[in-house]
């Protein structure tokens, strides 16, 4: 009888999570031992989105990133209804305030209707209908987007581990890795060695700092995006019934910030995107200089800065100013006010910037031998993260490169 194959997942937010549940799930007999730095799990990406169930409207007909999301929405309802998470489809209204956001809307809804998904052209009378408050010259309806608790979910997948008899190893941190003889990797931690057939690295904000502790220079890296977020006051929640997001501008690579009714009923409004300071940097007095070191030095974020440098700024400016932030949620709802924002838990993005100062737009996955790397993996990830986790365990059956 041959040995169990020993798996290490690296990383405790929904992906590993995710990739560590379907492994014991779809492969019995595996060992599988998930480490996590932090004192709990899903602390950082996971825990600090807006807990959207994402429609895959955005994204580009064909790619991983819309097939993923796709498959991903239909399979996390499912799972919420599984194990009984509080979650609604309740679709969402992007919105167009503007006559030169019309023709972008119109391309919105010719991608939706390529994904597949259930889109429909508003007027203006038709999309009060949905959200009394909006200010639209149109909108378009996206019927499949939804809400849920991201950290109720990665509980769940904490229970099936659990009880299928995983390993689960927090405050535990990975300091490097060493190929054995036979094979194998020995994975190097703070709490002692871990032998492993095979690792997956879903390390987030750190992907590719813990891809070069573990031997291999990732092609994109990892330049860390704060998002700030404030929520709307009990007196102007009333204002947004559900999700209403702007028409994205073309010329920025994120989406503009949008309102959103969380799963507890408040209204998150955000988020920006500044530059952070540090990968964890939630604020602007958090910083590292061996995070900020490495995205100064890094000749791919200076290319992207100034391809966008413009946009960055507008970004700092609204960081700086509440009065500015409420003037973006006001195109969208005229009726709230400066004092209807209350700052809530900001998140930051680990947004994977390649040499040449591109974004990765799609989920970046590079396998070297026995191990296997998500380099790269934001938003929908948490709406995909259990169709990635299938992508990634049916591949590890498959060929890959010494």
């Amino acid at each position: 009888m041959s040995p169990p194959v020993r798996v290490v997942v690296i990383g405790g937010g929904i992906l590993g999570l995710a990739v560590a549940e379907r492994l014991l799930r779809t492969r019995p007999g595996t060992e599988v031992t998930v480490v996590e730095k932090e004192q709990g799990w899903a602390r950082h990406q996971t825990g600090r989105n807006s807990g959207v169930i994402h429609s895959g409207l955005y994204y580009p007909p064909g790619s991983a990133k819309a097939r993923m999301c796709r498959a991903g929405s239909a399979s996390m309802v499912a799972l919420a209804r599984e194990d009984g998470i509080a979650h609604e489809v309740c679709g969402k209204l992007v919105v167009a305030t503007r006559e030169d956001e019309l023709a972008g809307l119109r391309r919105l809804h010719e991608r939706g209707l390529a994904n597949g998904l259930q889109v429909r052209e508003l007027g203006p009378e038709e999309a009060r209908e949905h959200e009394p408050h909006v200010a639209a010259l149109a909108a378009l309806h996206v019927a499949e987007t939804g809400i849920i608790d991201y950290g109720a979910v990665c509980a769940a997948l904490v229970h099936r581990l659990e009880s299928g008899g995983a390993e689960l190893l927090l405050g535990t941190e990975v300091l490097g890795a060493h190929e054995t003889v036979t094979g194998g990797t020995v994975v190097r931690t703070t709490r002692g060695d871990l032998p492993a057939d095979l690792v997956v690295a879903c390390a987030g904000l750190h992907a590719d700092a813990v891809a070069r502790r573990l031997g291999h220079e990732p092609s994109a890296r990892i330049v860390p995006f704060r998002g700030e977020y404030y929520e709307l006051s009990p007196s102007a929640t009333p204002l947004v019934r559900g999700l209403v997001y702007p028409v994205p501008d073309p010329d920025f690579p994120f989406l503009g910030v949008h309102l959103t009714r969380g799963i507890d009923g408040h209204v998150h409004a955000g988020p920006n995107a500044v530059l952070a300071f540090a990968r964890e940097g939630y604020d602007w007095r958090t910083a590292s200089w061996e995070d900020l070191r490495g995205t100064l030095t890094f000749p791919g974020f200076w290319r992207l800065a100034g391809r966008h440098y413009r946009a960055g700024a507008r970004e700092v400016a609204r960081s700086a100013s509440r009065h500015l932030f409420a003037d973006s949620l006001r195109r969208l709802v005229p009726e709230i006010h400066d004092d209807d924002l209350v700052p809530a838990a900001a998140g930051v993005r680990a947004q994977a910037v390649r040499h040449d100062g591109t974004l990765v737009d799609d989920f970046l996955v590079e396998r070297v031998g026995t191990v296997v790397h998500v380099l790269n993996a934001p938003s929908p990830a948490a709406t995909s993260a259990l169709e990635i986790a299938r992508h990634i365990v049916d591949d590890l059956a498959g060929p890959h490169d010494r």
